[in-house]
């Protein structure tokens, strides 16, 4: 079965999605809707149209959203209404509200919503998680990411906390397989902007794993980075560059136990060698089996993705609460 596939949106997502579904095998890239005026009437030689009924008469399985977030309830209502299955880059909504909104819709009409939370097909995060789950790590005590860089000129109508700080908030429930029990934060306004563009928020899971998140748009450099540490070493993940590396508690030969902890030293350290499968690729795989599966498997689910937006909103009014102190 080949599954007929649209895009809404073609800003820099948009593009990439575009470029990924004109080659996904198992998928026929139909056609684009997107109204601004300057957009180029084909992309990848499908059509691109200024009215979204034009693309939903064309007869889709299922459509990437890749608009700006204050539309994602909008498109992904007329997608449900229509029939018809969606992949929208995260978050999944502007706010908790329109995520549940969108989650329960979908619920309803019986079809498969995925949020595009990239960062779990990271070859890097994927690799840590499979190797927590193996043991590596032992118990899980600390997750720290950093998220930082310039601010990209595109986004507009949602601060660094949704945008930024929501792939953070996914991926370390994902990969400690835990939920966010608690969260605070602080955030700062400097460059002018309504919305925050700087955050430090520290939270913790569900078995009790503390959390810390450094995220913003005012560094002149990018930086992608998970710390994950266990009883028994550091897993480092760079998703810039895909790798991921093991730092191992030191073994050390104790003769006499005077009952104390005394820290640990440092051991072998290990950079492996991993398969490097592009992450939007590795996406639009798992959503594309997801359906033709009739079932989501691999996917970040609606109901995941608006657990992610609940905890980015408390995280945006925690910030909002001490700034006005």
């Amino acid at each position: 079965m080949v599954l007929r596939a649209g895009l809404i949106g073609l800003g820099v997502m948009g593009s990439n999605h575009a470029r990924v579904l004109a080659a996904l095998d198992g998928v026929e890239f139909v056609g684009v809707f997107d109204p601004a005026p300057n957009v180029p009437d084909r992309v990848h030689d499908r059509p691109v149209f200024h009215e979204v009924d034009h693309l939903l008469e064309l007869g889709l399985d299922y459509a990437v959203v890749a608009a700006p977030t204050v539309f994602h309830l909008e498109m992904g209502t007329r997608l449900a209404e229509a029939g018809v299955h969606a992949l929208i880059e995260k978050p999944v909504a502007s706010t908790v509200e329109d995520s549940r909104t969108l989650r329960d819709l979908f619920a309803a009409h019986g079809l498969i919503g995925g949020v595009g939370h990239i960062e779990r097909y990271n070859p890097a995060l994927q690799a840590a998680r499979q190797r927590i789950e193996d043991g590596m790590l032992g118990e899980i005590y600390q997750i720290a990411t950093r998220r930082q860089g310039p601010f990209p000129g595109r986004i507009a109508d949602v601060g660094v906390i949704k945008d930024l700080a929501t792939h953070d908030i996914d991926l370390t429930a994902w990969v400690a397989q835990q939920e966010f029990v608690s969260v605070n934060a602080r955030t700062a306004y400097r460059s002018g902007r309504p919305h925050e563009d700087m955050v430090v928020a520290v939270g913790t899971l569900s078995a009790g794993t503390i959390t810390s998140h450094v995220v913003n748009w005012l560094t002149p450099f990018k930086e992608r980075t998970t710390t994950i540490t266990g009883e028994k070493g550091v897993l480092v993940a760079d998703t810039l560059s895909g790798d991921l590396s093991l730092f191992e508690n030191g073994r050390i030969e104790v003769g006499w136990d005077p009952g104390e902890f005394r820290g640990v030293s440092e051991g072998d350290m290990t950079r492996f060698a991993l398969d490097r499968k592009e992450p939007l690729l590795a996406e639009h795989e798992a959503f594309r089996d997801s359906i033709l599966g009739g079932g989501a498997r691999g996917i970040v689910t609606f109901d995941e993705g608006t657990r992610v937006v609940e905890t980015a909103e408390r995280l945006v009014g925690d910030g909002l609460q001490w700034r006005l102190r």
